[in-house]
């Protein structure tokens, strides 16, 4: 199991130094294309773009495909993309190479995650997604900066021939260790949508959507909050960034522990702990040595919450938890994309930079309170299910008949 989680979350790691490297070399890449740094910015948007559609459009097409050559075939469609990228003579085809490589990226995190899953112990699988999105962390905080420092010193077409390299050499591993499953569906690819009249499912889904919602916005904008409030010079952002890296690999592990003790209660307790430290980074966002330690915290409780939130995704889709989960990754994408354009409107148009800690608490606050009716939903349905079983029962004892 260990070595098929770790093959997986090498993929990982690869898609996603693909999705956030671009940000490390925009200028290189303007340059080298001949267009202006917002036309660039498009690669970005090319790249969610190919999420969003990809994450339902491509899980519902290979719902008959087993697991494990599926994730093989999109292992080699990434690696087209980012090759793609690589040699593309000009800035429509890298474009396209963009948003074919982000057409995957939602399908086989979900794949990935509801193999991770079928592996784990009962009672384990928070744990073992987290295992498979530290992939997902380390791609943030190692492969964007040596994937900058590649562009840098090699050229940017450097990096993008690298982000293929990466899922390339986790290709012989996935061979070898993961194990053959059936597939997602074995009925109508599009009998797998009945899914989502799942109340449970459009709970967790919308639970994701606005739970990261205030701390996503808050991330956007993380270097002028850090140098513009808290007076960090911008030579220190990096530094800033790998604390927050840290963080976030401590809060992927932790989030796991906490999801298999107790799965809603802890990313409520989470959601309530982040809020909090969100509205204190408001408080104190002019005092360094606070702002150091907020930015740890910051990242440990932004990943912390994801662990849990993916595992109920996964637990309440039942026989499709695949569709389910690329769907999660897509509603996240168009979350992240409206994130962007609400804290700018928040510094240029609403009440300025300094609120955007405030907004991003209240946004929690938001995510909040969808955990806590989720959670009364289920104890409502808990205790239905077992007044129905006491009921039954009683009417089975008092027919002569021995109760089950």
């Amino acid at each position: 199991m260990r070595l098929s989680l770790f093959s997986l979350m090498l993929v990982v790691f690869g898609l996603t130094t693909g999705e956030f490297v671009i940000a490390g070399i925009l200028p290189d890449v303007a340059a080298g294309l001949s267009v202006s740094i917002p036309s660039a910015g498009l690669l970005v948007s090319a790249y969610a773009l190919g999420m969003i559609v990809g994450g339902p459009v491509v899980t519902v097409l290979t719902a008959h495909v087993a697991r494990k050559p599926l994730i093989v075939g999109l292992i080699l469609v990434a690696v087209v993309g980012n090759l793609g990228s690589a040699v593309a003579p000009g800035y429509v085809l890298v474009l396209l190479s963009r948003f074919v490589s982000g057409l995957v990226v939602a399908t086989f995190f979900a794949v990935g995650i509801a193999i991770a899953v079928s592996l784990a112990q009962e009672g384990k699988q928070g744990a073992a997604v987290a295992k498979l999105t530290l992939g997902l962390n380390l791609g943030i905080v190692l492969g964007t900066p040596l994937g900058t420092l590649v562009g840098h010193n090699l050229g940017w077409r450097a990096t993008f021939a690298t982000v293929a390299a990466i899922p390339l050499i986790a290709l012989p591993l996935v061979l070898r260790f993961v194990p053959a499953q059936p597939a997602a569906t074995a009925g109508s690819a599009f009998g797998e949508l009945r899914v989502f009249g799942n109340p449970a499912l459009r709970w967790a889904i919308l639970l994701t959507a606005v739970g990261n919602l205030g701390v996503v916005t808050v991330f956007v904008y993380i270097t002028p909050l850090l140098t513009g409030l808290s007076g960090f010079g911008a030579e220190s952002v990096p530094w800033l960034l790998l604390i927050y890296g840290a963080g976030a690999i401590a809060g992927n592990f932790l989030g796991g522990w906490l999801a298999d003790k107790a799965l809603l209660r802890s990313v409520a307790a989470l959601l309530a702990v982040l809020a909090g430290v969100l509205a204190a980074f408001w408080v104190l966002s002019s005092n360094r040595p606070a702002a150091l330690v907020l930015t740890f915290v910051l990242g440990l409780l932004a990943f912390a919450i994801i662990p849990g939130m993916q595992t109920r995704v996964v637990t309440t889709a039942g026989a499709a938890p695949t569709l389910a989960v690329a769907v999660n990754a897509s509603g996240f994408q168009l979350a992240s994309a409206f994130a962007g354009w609400l804290g700018g409107w928040v510094i240029e148009d609403g009440p300025g930079l300094g609120s955007l800690y405030l907004v991003g608490a209240g946004l929690t606050v938001a995510g909040l309170g969808i955990a806590l009716l989720a959670l009364r939903r289920e104890r409502r349905s808990s205790t239905a299910s077992s007044a129905a079983v006491s009921s039954s029962a009683s009417t089975k004892a008092s027919a002569g008949s021995p109760p089950e």
